[in-house]
């Protein structure tokens, strides 16, 4: 089998493709043959030996990556035989995800439904339980303004998406160039605007909510704003993909509320019951997931690269040399 590996803490050149045995299930495992395999910005971070949590990253050699879907090709004792064949998306337990052969716990295998094209549950899996833990933490009502940053990555054109769809008055949408922000309008957002332009946020009004995946200036800029509207709000820090994360404590001396996004996941039950319903709105077509860019698993670090230098959109996935396309859902517009 193939996976990538990172022998260094260092460049996207890092990242190896390596031949190693398949992997075999054990007792109450299952073995996932890999059809699309999802990126997360964390990942090139831990990748540069700049992981977001406090102490050193993994110990070395290490295969990153934390979600697959593909299908179950073997079976470990003890595992019902219903799931031979089935096509599933699930977590590797934090790492182990660049790889065309995966072992996982069946437990945590969570069915695929009919109707997702290629890339569509991966893309869901992380993203999606975290979009829709964010918009229940924050308790969105008609009379809302609610600002999504990086609203054209992962978590942010499902945020524009299920922010929409709740009611709000209006959903601004801000990003960086004029590409990421007609995606974020396409998605539905009432009001774009270019957070690389300086001043962006003096002429934001009224914000009632605020979801912060960016952090550094950007975050800065934005608690700036809401602090400075006067009538409090909700300010939920779910990343840092433009500097540190937004401190708490900054947030609550501006006299706003304060969501940490670690804490919108209530349980592992809870994790799994977002993941399906994720799923399941995809399915329906009430919830798009935008695959922006699709890479072979060999070329992980051109994908690391492309992330990097704020070249993407939606999500980033591999793709194995072996993966098939699944037919996707009738009249789905792809990213």
């Amino acid at each position: 089998m193939l996976q990538v590996r990172l022998d260094a803490f260092g460049g996207p050149d890092e990242l190896h493709p390596v031949e190693v045995p398949d992997p075999v299930p054990g007792p109450g495992q299952v073995l996932v043959r890999t059809a699309a395999a999802g990126i997360t910005f964390v990942e090139t971070q831990v990748r540069a030996g700049r992981p977001p949590w406090p102490g050193p990253g993994p110990a070395l050699p290490v295969v990153l990556g934390n979600g697959v879907e593909g299908d179950v090709i073997g079976l470990g004792e003890g595992v019902d035989p219903s799931w031979l064949g089935r096509r599933v998306v699930t977590a590797t337990g934090g790492f182990g995800g660049y790889a065309d052969r995966v072992v996982v716990d069946a437990a945590a295998a969570v069915a695929v439904p009919d109707g997702l094209g290629l890339g569509e549950a991966v893309a869901l899996l992380a993203d999606g339980r975290t979009a829709l833990g964010l918009v229940r933490a924050a308790s969105l009502t008609p009379g809302d303004r609610v600002l999504v940053t990086a609203a054209a990555g992962g978590v942010g054109t499902l945020l524009v998406q299920l922010a929409k769809a709740a009611g709000v008055r209006q959903v601004v949408a801000a990003a960086g160039g004029g590409r990421k922000l007609a995606l974020a309008a396409g998605l539905g957002a009432d009001t774009t605007v270019d957070y690389t332009k300086p001043g962006w946020a003096d002429a934001l009004e009224g914000l009632d909510v605020g979801f912060d995946g960016v952090g550094g200036e950007v975050g800065a800029d934005l608690l700036a704003a809401m602090a400075q509207m006067g009538h409090g709000g909700r300010y939920l820090v779910y990343g840092g993909a433009g500097g540190p994360m937004t401190a708490g404590d900054a947030v609550t001396a501006r006299g706003l509320t304060l969501v940490p996004g670690h804490t919108v996941v209530r349980s592992p039950e809870d994790n799994r019951s977002l993941v399906e319903q994720a799923l399941a709105m995809a399915a329906a077509g009430r919830l798009r997931p935008v695959i922006g860019q699709r890479f072979p698993l060999a070329r992980a670090a051109d994908a690391h690269r492309a992330i990097e230098a704020r070249q993407t959109v939606g999500k980033t996935i591999l793709i194995p040399a072996d993966a098939a396309w699944s037919p996707a859902r009738p009249g789905s517009a792809r990213g």
